[in-house]
């Protein structure tokens, strides 16, 4: 059979005696067919074509011709690049046209390379595709950013740019934010070195409203250390002493990196000493030892120690300080009941306010110290155990009240400074640790004081006189009244009960008026008092004449009238007629010899009548 076969004279047969199958236009030449097929004149009814055509045209449409929707992106070739355009096969019925400006991130573009294209318009004027690329990779962009942030994929940008508060990354095309939180785990000071770099990246947010995109690279490299910290934690130990580096300083604390772990070094940790600020004891990026205090496991919180690496300074206080020595410290801190002083470093005392002075009013530290001064003092109490101590200013110098009764006699005279008041007298200020009281009785003699701010001022000067001297209770009785002598003794012969004076009407009070007779003596008048002769009463300013009806030096009280000088004017009156009238009626009564006539005669008549 083999042979017959390969026989050409059997072969020729054959082949002239086999049927000759004849090929329609479209099979033969099917881009001819194709080209030549009239769609418009066939949908017009102009050209007429039979189903078998009609079935074999929308066939080879199906298979060499794409799909040309809106939005939709397809893959072309590029078959011709001229010096403003790259021509484009797409496998439609005429090639497209992208301009070369939209290559301008790929300048190798090359005859031949694979390219995603969208139809931007069918076709122009002269009937040419118009293709664009750069659409193209907008909408396959961000089909690729949703894919990424769904899936969670990495993707790889390029940081093109700062801004404020982060980067400006490229992803696909598409300009994403990059916080500057998410840009490392720990915080970055030199953004620019990001810059023109190309890093990798997670899709955290897409806002598809306002067509924003959120990168982060912080999010790539967190989970891989939390799980490097449970790991570090799982093999950490109480008082483990390890070395970090300083990654950032706040005002409560110093956060340490472990190698892949963060620890917090407490400000009360870093130093025996008190200290205002972390940056004065470390610095960023520097390297030192820590002591492992606590962690959490559950929250991977680490406590670190730095002052715990060395001695505590309690214990390293030479054994040879003791109470009633004499030291000099740096106040560090100011409360208003003292002041802290640091006399050896991490070693305190307090100075109360009572302790910095001998004065015995109220003041405040502040009065006497401020932060940073060097002080002298003396140590009152020293308690190692607790780690305590007292220490004291005025003990520096010698008490006032040493020798108070050489320098305040009972009866002397002296000047002092008004410190404060209280409701019943005012605290005088004789010299430093030297107060003493002035009751308010003792502040005049003459004027009635409510309230000794009625009298003077907080650091008026005023001059008193030892009244009593309290040395084992510290205590000083002054009189200001006292330096003067009493006016109302010599007042009280002047205006003693029954003597007339003249005045005007002060002023109209409650129950009656006032009366200055002078500077010293002012006199209360009753309402009915003020009774004048003709039944009025005085009014405010009216001068009159007033009788003292009652005087007591001890109280300041002198009461005075005006209606008793015309009553009495008026009962002498009635007094002398009274008695002219008794006068007149002793001069018309009768005899004792005229009434024994009168008796004679009536007897006589009665007799004769008989």
């Amino acid at each position: 059979m083999a042979e017959e076969t390969k026989n050409p004279e059997v072969q020729e047969e054959a082949a002239v005696a086999a049927p000759k199958v004849e090929l329609s236009p479209a099979q033969e030449n099917p881009e001819q067919f194709l080209k030549d097929f009239n769609w418009e004149k066939y949908e017009e009814g102009i050209d007429t074509v039979d189903d078998k055509q009609l079935e074999e045209f929308e066939a080879l449409v199906e298979s060499n011709f794409v799909d040309t929707l809106d939005d939709d992106v397809v893959e072309g070739t590029v078959i011709t690049i001229t010096d403003r355009d790259a021509i484009i096969d797409i496998n439609a019925k005429s090639e497209g046209v992208i301009s070369l400006n939209e290559f301008r991130y790929n300048p190798d573009l090359k005859v031949g390379d694979k390219v995603e294209v969208l139809i931007d318009v069918r076709e122009d004027a002269t009937g040419q595709l118009i293709l664009s690329h750069r659409k193209a990779r907008v909408i396959k962009a961000w089909d690729r950013v949703n894919a990424a942030h769904d899936e969670g994929t990495i993707v790889n940008g390029f940081v093109k740019a700062r801004t404020k508060g982060g980067m400006i990354v490229d992803v696909f095309g598409i300009e994403a934010f990059l916080p500057g939180s998410q840009i490392d785990v720990k915080p970055i000071r030199d953004y620019d070195q990001y810059v023109n770099k190309t890093m990798e990246f997670k899709v955290v947010k897409i806002n598809h409203e306002f067509k924003n995109v959120v990168v982060s690279h912080k999010a790539l490299i967190e989970a891989d250390i939390e799980e490097q910290k449970k790991e570090i934690i799982g093999q950490l130990e109480k008082g483990q002493v390890l070395e970090g580096v300083v990654k950032n300083i706040t005002s409560y604390g110093v956060f340490v990196d472990l190698g892949g772990v963060d620890g917090l070094v407490h400000i009360t940790d870093l130093s025996w000493s008190r200290i205002n600020h972390p940056n004065e004891i470390v610095e960023l990026d520097q390297k030192l030892n820590v002591v492992i205090l606590d962690f959490d496991e559950d929250k991977t919180r680490i406590q670190l120690g730095l002052k715990q690496l060395s001695k505590h300074p309690w214990e390293a206080l030479g054994d040879e300080l003791k109470v009633g020595d004499n030291v000099k410290g740096k106040v560090v801190v100011i409360a208003d009941y003292g002041a802290f002083i640091e006399v050896e470093e991490g070693v305190e005392g307090l100075i109360h306010v009572s302790e910095m002075s001998w004065s015995t009013h109220l003041r405040s530290a502040q009065d006497f110290v401020k932060v940073g001064d060097v002080v002298d003092a003396q140590i009152l109490t020293l308690d190692r155990e607790d780690r305590k101590m007292s220490l004291g200013i005025k003990q520096l110098t010698q008490d006032p009240w040493t020798d108070i009764t050489s320098k305040y006699p009972v009866g002397s005279r002296h000047e002092g400074i008004v410190r404060n008041f209280t409701n019943f007298g005012v605290f005088l200020e004789l010299e430093e640790g030297i107060d003493g009281l002035i009751y308010i009785s003792d502040l005049s003699w003459t004027k009635k004081v409510k309230h000794p701010s009625e009298f003077c001022e907080v650091g008026d000067k005023l001059e008193v006189v030892v009244l009593e001297l309290d040395v084992d209770g510290r205590k000083l009785s002054l009189g200001h009244k006292q330096i003067e002598a009493n006016p109302w003794d010599k007042y009280e012969d002047e205006f003693k009960v029954g003597t007339t004076h003249t005045a005007a009407i002060t002023e109209i009070v409650d129950k009656g008026a006032t009366i200055d007779f002078n500077e010293d003596i002012t006199a209360f008048v009753p309402t009915r008092h003020l009774e004048k002769e003709d039944g009025t009463k005085l009014g405010k300013g009216e001068e009159a004449e007033f009788q003292i009806i009652e005087f007591n030096k001890d109280f300041k009280r002198v009461v005075a009238s005006h209606m008793v000088i015309h009553k009495e004017e008026e009962a002498k009156i009635v007094k002398q007629a009274a008695k002219k009238a008794k006068a007149q009626a002793d001069e018309s009564k009768p005899t004792l010899g005229d009434a024994n006539d009168a008796l004679a005669a009536l007897k006589k008549k009665m007799e004769g009548g008989e």
